[in-house]
Parts: C-alpha cells; structure tokens; sequence
C-alpha cells in the first residue's frame, strides 16, 4: 500500500492523531511525514527519552505543530473551507469568544458569528451521516477492480484525468514497465491519465520523509528513463514533489 493510499485509508481517529499502528512491523508511523518508531525501541527526543506510542505523539507536535494545523493547510477540494472559514476554525480553537472574534475581523456582528458556529455543527452532522453510509456501502463487500485509486494530496487541477480504477491502474503500468513493476519504464506516456498514474507508481522510489538533492533526484530517475529531466520536470508540475527556490533541494509533497 502506497503511503497516498494508506493516509485516506487511515480511520477518523488515526487522521485525528496523525499516526496509525502497523501490526505487521509492530511500529508506529506518522500519516504525514511516514517517520516510523518501532515498538520495544527508546527514542531520544530534546534530550528526553520516549518509548514508541509517546515518541510519535512528541514527533507530531514538535516536527508538525499539530493535525488540525496540517489538516487546516490542505487544499479546499479536500476540506470544503473557504480561507475566511479557516480564519473562523483558528479563532474556535483559540477559545476566543464571538465578540473577540469580531475583533480580529475589524467588522461583522456576534450573531453573524454565532450563525457560522451554527453551519459548522450542521456541516459536522452531514458529515457523520455521509460517512455512515459510505460505511455501510463498503460493509461485506470486497475490494473491487472498479474501486477508484486515491490519488495524491498535492494534486493540482483534479479533473477525470484522475478518475482511474485500479483495473486501468494495473493494466497502464503493465503496459509501460515491461520489465516489472521496479523495473525501468520502457517509454513515457503522452496521454495525461497514464501519465499520472505513472508519475504516482515513481513516487513509491522516494522516501516521504527525506530530502534529496537534485544529483540524489535524478539518479533515481535515471534508473526509470533516460529523459529524467522531463519526468523530474512533471513531478513537480503535477504536485508529487516540491523544491527549494534555488532547485537544489528535492521532498515528496505531503
């Protein structure tokens, strides 16, 4: 499982403390940045030792801030939010009351506060509910080859281009890695959908919590195609990876 597919696979309460328990490794894994602690092991954090369940916990809050800090920066197509609702939520979880919000605004009234307090609880509600029947829908029922594969949380431009199931996931890479799936790409698709998806199976070669040099980049995509440039190029155009202003410094988009 991808680390893009194990985050929106994650439950309501592992999104909320911003890590999962794999019982398979018997480690602790971050959701966003994927830093894993294994059980069993002490961890030196600023100058304090933690075991494994309190170290993830100290690695949230000290290399992320905080979950609704990471989640608050999501785009809206994963949100719903508008900047100004945003602005609202920061506020709500300050504690300031509806009068002291209307501070920091410079205008507007309690009770127009009061009325967002109130569409907040009624979008909650709607929220419970549609996640029940979703629930309900994938209740006793297998995973299909129709289901839609997740893509990235750095997608730009989300349109049908990103509407691929997983039957057109594994036929699209069978067809362009040739050799096996760790193999080299036998040629670089031009068609935007199967360039995605191409471009989100590369991503399984870098690390989500690690920074590359450009030199590091590139002779990992070397190994994928002699054109690593073009694909470094789309990586970065796509929302799978960022760099620094000055190129020099390469991470996965999280």
């Amino acid at each position: 499982m991808s680390n893009e597919e194990r985050f929106w696979k994650a439950s309501i309460d592992q999104i909320t403390d911003g890590y999962f328990y794999d019982e398979e490794t018997a480690a602790y894994e971050c959701l966003i940045c994927h830093e894993r602690f294994e059980n069993g092991e002490v961890f030196q954090q600023e100058g304090r030792f933690y075991e494994a369940k309190k170290a993830i916990v100290h690695h949230i809050t000290d290399q992320h801030d905080s979950m609704f800090e990471y989640l608050l920066s999501m785009d809206k197509k994963y949100t719903g939010l508008s900047e100004h609702q945003k602005e609202l939520l920061v506020f709500f979880k300050q504690g300031l009351n509806d009068k002291e919000i209307v501070k920091e605004f410079n205008g507007g009234s309690p009770s127009t506060i009061r009325s967002h307090r109130f569409k907040f609880k009624e979008k909650e509600k709607q929220a419970k509910v549609f996640l029940s029947m979703m629930n309900l829908l994938r209740a006793d029922k297998q995973k299909s080859s129709n289901d839609f594969v997740p893509f990235h949380k750095g997608a730009k431009m989300v349109d049908e281009r990103y509407a691929t199931t997983v039957k057109e996931k594994d036929k699209v890479l069978t067809t362009y890695f040739k050799q096996g799936l760790d193999g080299p790409l036998d040629s670089f698709p031009s068609k935007e959908k199967r360039k995605i998806i191409v471009l989100q199976h590369l991503m399984n070669r870098f690390e989500g919590n690690k920074i590359y040099s450009e030199k590091e980049v590139n002779v990992i995509l070397k190994s994928v195609h002699p054109d690593f440039a073009t694909i470094r190029r789309y990586l970065i155009e796509y929302g799978f990876m960022e760099r620094s202003k000055d190129c020099n410094e390469y991470w996965v988009k999280n």
